[in-house]
């Protein structure tokens, strides 16, 4: 599994009201271009999230689900990507001193052929690709505490 941690200037209600609004999923998770849908029930277990990712013309849809939610603490979602597979991702929170939050993010291939040519390589991409991640989860949450 790719872990990856980063300390946000925010306290982990603040980044967590981030996790539970489906529809800015495209403008920090890297490599989603477009959320089509959101159920109304998000981030609850079972509610959905519609998405596309990859460049066009290359782009899949397909759409990820929450497994558990315990706001502001934890988030697990089963991120579809078929054909190429599925992955679950597991967001922790945890407030640290000064209302800053340390957000984990672990992800690992669960299904399909992603699961089946796991390498390092693979692994290194994976957690570049979460570390631009929390980056830019990092700029909405913190740039939503300056708004208020």
């Amino acid at each position: 599994m790719a872990i990856v941690e980063k300390v946000i200037d925010a306290p982990p209600q603040q980044v967590f009201d981030v996790l539970a609004d489906g529809w800015t999923y495209s403008d920090w998770v890297v490599g989603t271009v477009h959320v089509r849908q959101v159920d109304d029930t998000w981030p609850r277990v079972g509610s959905q999230l519609h998405h596309k990712a990859g460049p066009w013309p290359f782009s899949l849809q397909d759409a990820s689900t929450v497994l558990e939610c315990d706001a502001p603490q934890r988030l697990v979602l089963k991120a579809g990507l078929w054909p190429a597979g599925e992955a679950i991702v597991v967001f922790h929170l945890e407030p640290v001193d000064g209302g800053r939050t340390r957000v984990t993010i672990g992800e690992d291939f669960a299904a399909g052929p992603l699961r089946w040519i796991r390498t390092k390589l693979n692994d290194l991409v994976l957690h570049q690709r979460n570390k631009e991640t929390l980056r830019r989860l990092s700029d909405i949450a913190t740039r939503q505490k300056a708004d208020r």
